[in-house]
């Protein structure tokens, strides 16, 4: 963090990204300027928002790894633990919360700064410590409290509402806060794009070192390990968005691999698929992408031919995708492309009419066409409060949005398709399903896994800017991990003790 140039900055080096304070700065005044268009808003409300807390694993002394609090880093750009913030909805002034302190940090954790060092850093109008909220809010003549109460429509999960010893004193409304701040952080700015720019920037390069490097034999967690080494050195990326997902083989079609259940453990084998779901996080802006590919480096006729459909699904959205646009409509459009591209093969057969009325599609396409992304990897606001509603038919029901799509959305576009052969011999016995597939064709199919191709957009004023950038045409993927193998091969060897030893 610099903060002690003319203009506060957070970077992790002179080779990462600048992120001015003053993109906190506008988030909070496009907060202000939407709540003072609310007719039921309270005279002299103040945000309260509080930041999330520094935990231990479990029942030990060893903390976990912090990461801000979404809403919390969108509004104030803070990297401590444990602090709280609020901000005068009239005037837009900020205050900054920090906890005090004990003499022993010093020796344990380091320095123990004063206020004043984090209004520098933070470019904030204020800081003072937490014992001091409850003065510091009637000094102000608060009037109601706005508080951050709301169900998160991806996990169902209810948002951390602020609370501090004092606060039945003031007055507490936690019913405006939450839709409002979502529906701001829905539309990005152009300081935020520029973030969510370089972590894709970022991540791309370290997709495309992955491809360059990885090779049969390798495990499926050494892709993974290489792909954080590289977002963390190459671009200060001290977390990833998500887990990765090191799916190969027949393990591509597990959406959500690479959980504590499948830790991207399988040894990678020749002629695998490599389905790469992986993205860097930078001062908690996301990135989320998908890169699938034979391990060898060369495509086979059947993984070009699935590939190519999925690609063609993709590049089908990416034209279509403009303000006015429904995203259920998007998901449609792939799903149409992926079930021609189907029949074409010869894995299905019969009237793509047909199969678009009994939703075929979600047999190789479960989940929704892609998601809302920014400061969460899949970010607030896919289902408002008197917006579309979700779906209720297959595939459907997965998607994360179903709204229209605005300038200044962030979204992934991931067409893919699957061959879960669970679900596939489930498909199999329905009637509705079973008529379009050619049985013997798809068999063919049983272990090969599936493609899926993620990018990350920006919907702009006629049309989308392309976030995301690593090849995706096969003749460019196989050029990319062409030049890799005429590279020095990585070193190889085991730790494991010798009887020598």
């Amino acid at each position: 963090m610099s903060y002690e140039r003319a203009v506060p900055t957070y970077c992790q080096g002179d080779h990462t990204f600048n992120v001015p304070m003053s993109l906190f700065a506008n988030n909070r005044q496009n907060l202000c300027e939407r709540l003072q268009k609310v007719e039921e808003l309270p005279k002299n409300s103040v945000v309260l928002l509080q930041g999330g807390s520094q935990v231990s694993q479990d029942s030990t002394d060893r903390d976990l790894t912090f990461r801000q609090e979404s809403y919390f880093q969108w509004c104030f750009g803070v990297s401590e633990a444990d602090c709280y913030g609020v901000i005068n909805v009239s005037t837009g002034k900020a205050t900054l919360f920090i906890p005090k302190l004990p003499e022993a940090y010093r020796v344990w954790m380091g320095e123990i700064h004063p206020p004043s060092h984090f209004q520098a850093k933070y470019a904030i109008d204020d800081v003072k410590f937490i014992e001091q909220i409850p003065d510091a809010l009637k000094e102000m003549k608060t009037g109601t409290l706005l508080t951050l109460r709301g169900v998160n429509t991806d996990s169902g999960l209810t948002t951390k509402e602020a609370a501090f010893d004092g606060i039945s004193e003031f007055n507490v409304n936690n019913m405006i806060l939450h839709k409002n701040i979502s529906e701001c952080r829905v539309i990005k700015t152009d300081l935020e794009l520029q973030v969510l720019r370089y972590v894709n920037r970022v991540s791309s390069e370290a997709h495309k070192e992955v491809m360059r490097r990885v090779r049969p034999g390798w495990m499926e967690y050494q892709a993974e390990s290489l792909f954080q080494h590289h977002v963390y050195t190459h671009g200060g990326c001290r977390h990833v968005a998500y887990t990765c997902i090191g799916a190969t083989g027949d393990h591509c079609a597990i959406l959500h691999y690479g959980h504590g259940g499948a830790p991207n453990d399988r040894k990678i084998l020749d002629g695998d698929m490599c389905l790469f779901d992986m993205g860097g996080e930078y001062y908690c802006y996301a990135s989320d992408i998908t890169c699938s590919y034979p391990v060898n480096g060369k495509f086979t006729d059947d993984q070009k031919a699935i590939y190519n459909a999925v690609l063609k699904a993709n590049r089908a959205v990416q034209k279509a995708l403009k303000p006015g646009v429904s995203w259920v409509d998007m998901h449609l459009l792939a799903d149409r492309v992926q079930l021609e591209e189907l029949k074409r093969i010869g894995i299905i057969h019969g009237d793509v009419e047909e199969m678009m009325k009994v939703r075929l599609g979600a047999l190789f396409m479960p989940h929704g066409l892609g998601h809302f992304m920014g400061h969460d990897v899949h970010d607030v606001g896919g289902y408002p409060e008197g917006g579309p509603a979700r779906r209720s038919e297959a595939g459907l029901k997965s998607l994360r949005t179903a709204r229209t799509m605005e300038a200044g959305m962030v979204l992934t576009i991931e067409p893919g398709i699957y061959f879960n052969w669970t679900v596939i011999e489930e498909a199999l016995q329905n009637p509705e399903w079973s008529k379009f597939i050619n049985e013997q064709e798809i068999r063919r199919f049983q272990n090969f896994g599936g493609v899926r191709i993620e990018d990350n957009v920006a919907v702009t004023e006629d049309g989308m800017e392309m976030l995301t950038c690593v090849p995706r045409d096969i003749e460019e993927i196989e050029a990319l991990m062409a030049e890799g193998r005429r590279a020095p091969a990585p070193p190889t060897g085991t730790l494991l003790p010798s009887d020598k030893q």
